[in-house]
């Protein structure tokens, strides 16, 4: 197959981050005053256009990159740097993104003559939501009024919506003086040989009477909520080296990636957002997602998420919010559209997975620190969850949950697959609501078996007791009334008829990984999944290549979504089906080597791995770095190490097949309960591997999970 590297997801675009900020900038760094380019404060765009000229003229930069995850710098050449007697002389770009924008412009000259240049600088504000500068319709108008101070030197963009309190303050700060006419600063710079001039351009978003400062110039990490986070994942997150090379620089970009995407929200500062550009939110699942599935890396992005999900259940019925009392929360937007009401996105609810979730992640936490303080606290969150899946998770009480959808501008589909066409019957019509998909009953019986394990340990044995009954009871009606014999695979979910749904889909990778399958068809369920119509050679197709739905470019009917590997890793390691779990990773961790720096995007095409297909796209409006993309890296290298910790034990159990291609693996930092480990792990003949480890006093045994010890009965 041809060789491909570097791939990049919105190749005409950079971006960066921090918090609730993000600055979009052509490849040259440039706010050329096209969509998506801008500065967002808050998911409004308060900077819309930017243009900088130095004598008339619009320097062009030769090179320009992101450092670290806040700040950027390039340059550009003033006139020719090739000339006799030397008039060369350079304008250094360098921007720093918190909770506002500092732009430090520097003229460094190495002429051997005193130069002078006039600098003029323009800005525009449009105050557009992120959504609509990312699809280029705009939902909401208003008009900008734009007012200079002369005595403060300080340009007001103000949005004229009586509904809206939003307006940008814009300072230029230099030695010389600075001028403001005709909607443009201008200073005149003197630069004596061989020196500089340096000009600052600072944009401050004043949303509701706060003025949102612009950070200091460093590029290492400033003081404020994100920074502090980001500085804290970055010293704690585990790292991992190997002789293969892509496994390693995979890990290596994931973590990165994971320690730059924090929002900072004082509930949980560490949670982090669901990805950059278009996702800089709160998503209850998706943050909860990536730190479960991150763990293997560090504990604290868990704790903060559940934290933050913990501050936004649901306090009242709703129907525009899709809101319930104890629901958790899907996704909370702060840009115009939703804070004028034109969606419900300022706090929607629509999504029945969240709240199984936290219960699992919440057990999963519990065995992964042995942190009973954080539990207890969280206890009443966890209460009010399992009161919400038990008084509205299910409406007909047929023993599944079912979703609907009540907002008019809310989720059609509300399980882990919801944009809209997701749910599709064998003939390709979208199946209508309530839909009591498969991967939901999969959650929810682990939700019930963890949640178990919770109150048990916090004094409540009965209720715990309780619970694993009925874990137990739905575990057998799940499978007589989801599990297709003929086809190998579970319905995808049942119809308003209570009719099984017979499209093959991703949504079994989910069940193994919950433990809901039983062992006696686990290989079949495994096989299926790796079929030449589920798996494309990368991953994980959403939905069969054989399906008259399927389209590989699609959300959910055919993409493949590298968060679905790590969950699926997981599943197949449960069960001890390593060929499979191998073939997985090892077409996921090719796949993050096409592209640059071995990140994953949010989602690629379904497209095979054929010489016909030498890469396989991405769907497009893909967002890169995505969090729950980044986790699954660190998930497959725990399912190859079916890797289970028992924090309370201080005890972690490991049985790592390793394939031929990842010979050996060190894991330095690994975090479990009180104690931090270093894990060596070698391949044998035969994919058997050694384990050897070094660090605080932690008992390694060596045992096969109690699933995969079942399948190998089966055989």
């Amino acid at each position: 197959m041809t060789a491909v590297r570097n791939l990049r997801v919105r190749p005409d675009l950079l971006y960066l981050a921090s918090g609730w900020s993000t600055l979009v900038t052509d490849v040259r760094g440039r706010i050329a005053g096209t969509d998506p380019h801008g500065f967002f404060v808050d998911n409004t765009r308060v900077l819309s256009r930017e243009r900088i000229t130095v004598d008339g003229r619009e320097p062009v930069p030769f090179s320009t990159a992101n450092v670290s995850g806040h700040a950027q710098l390039s340059y550009a050449e003033l006139g020719d740097g090739e000339q006799l007697p030397s008039r060369a002389a350079y304008l250094m770009t360098e921007r720093f993104v918190g909770p506002g924008l500092r732009t430090r412009l520097t003229v460094a000259s190495y002429a051997a003559r005193p130069l002078r240049f006039a600098l003029e600088i323009r800005v525009e504000a449009d105050f557009a939501d992120t959504s609509e500068a990312e699809t280029g319709r705009r939902l909401q108008h208003g008009d900008v009024d734009a007012r200079w101070d002369p005595a403060t030197g300080e340009l007001r963009l103000s949005y004229l919506r009586a509904e809206l309190d939003r307006s940008v303050a814009v300072r230029i700060r230099a030695d010389p003086p600075v001028t403001y006419a005709d909607g443009a600063f201008r200073v005149d710079l003197a630069v004596p040989p061989g020196g500089s001039a340096r000009v600052e351009l600072l944009v401050e978003p004043v949303f509701d009477g706060a003025r949102r400062a612009a950070p200091p110039p460093v590029f290492t990490e400033p003081d404020d909520p994100a920074a502090r986070a980001r500085v804290r994942l970055a010293a704690e997150l585990a790292g991992l080296s190997s002789s293969n090379f892509d496994v390693t620089a995979a890990w290596r970009c994931a973590v990165e990636d994971l320690a730059v995407l924090p929002l900072g929200e004082p509930a949980g500062p560490a949670a982090p957002m669901a990805g950059l550009p278009i996702y800089q939110e709160i998503f209850g699942r998706d943050t909860m997602t990536a730190s479960w599935q991150a763990l293997l890396a560090g504990p604290t992005m868990l704790a903060d998420s559940l934290r933050l999900n913990a501050h936004h259940l649901g306090q009242r019925l709703d129907d525009w919010r899709d809101e319930e009392p104890g629901e958790p929360l899907h996704e909370a937007r702060r840009g115009p559209v939703s804070a004028l009401g034109l969606n419900p996105f300022t706090g929607y609810y629509g999504d029945w997975s969240t709240a199984p979730d936290f219960l699992v992640f919440l057990g999963q936490y519990l065995a992964w620190t042995g942190d009973l303080d954080t539990v207890r606290d969280l206890l009443p969150t966890a209460r009010r969850a399992l009161g919400w899946i038990e008084r509205y998770g299910d409406p007909d009480g047929d023993g599944f949950l079912e979703y609907h959808c009540r907002s008019r501008a809310g989720l059609k589909n509300q399980g882990w697959k919801d944009s809209d066409t997701a749910i599709v019957d064998e003939d390709g019509r979208v199946v209508p609501n309530p839909i009591a998909t498969s991967e939901l009953q999969g959650y929810w019986y682990a939700a019930l078996r963890h949640a178990a394990v919770v109150f048990t340990v916090t004094g409540h044995p009965a209720r715990g007791a309780a619970l694993l009954v009925r874990a137990r009871a739905l575990r057998r009606r799940f499978h007589r009334a989801y599990w297709l014999p003929e086809r190998g695979c579970y319905a995808m979910a049942l119809g308003p008829d209570k009719r099984p749904v017979r499209s093959t889909n991703s949504n079994d990778g989910h069940l193994l990984t919950t433990g809901i399958v039983p062992a006696r068809v686990a290989a079949r369920v495994a096989d299926r999944l790796l079929a030449p119509d589920m798996f494309s050679g990368w991953g994980v197709r959403t939905l069969s290549a054989d399906h008259p739905a399927y389209n590989p470019f699609s959300y959910h009917r055919g993409s493949v979504w590298p968060v679905e590997a790590g969950t699926v890793g997981l599943g197949l390691a449960r069960y001890g089906c390593w060929a499979h779990l191998h073939r997985l990773a090892e077409g996921m961790f090719a796949a993050a080597a096409l592209f640059d720096g071995h990140r994953l995007p949010e989602v690629l095409s379904g497209l095979p791995r054929d010489p016909a297909h030498p890469f396989p796209g991405v769907y497009p409006n893909s967002c890169s770095p995505q969090a729950w993309s980044a986790s699954a890296v660190i998930a497959l290298v725990q399912a190859l190490l079916a890797l289970r910790p028992a924090a309370p034990l201080r005890t972690v159990f490991v049985d790592p097949h390793l394939p031929e291609w990842l010979p050996d693996l060190r894991l330095e930092g690994v975090r479990v309960g009180g104690a931090t480990v270093d894990l060596t792990v070698r391949r044998r003949r035969g994919g058997r591997a050694t384990v050897t480890a070094r660090g605080d006093r932690l008992a390694i045994v060596r045992r096969a999970p109690h699933q995969a010890i079942s399948v190998s009965a089966q055989v």
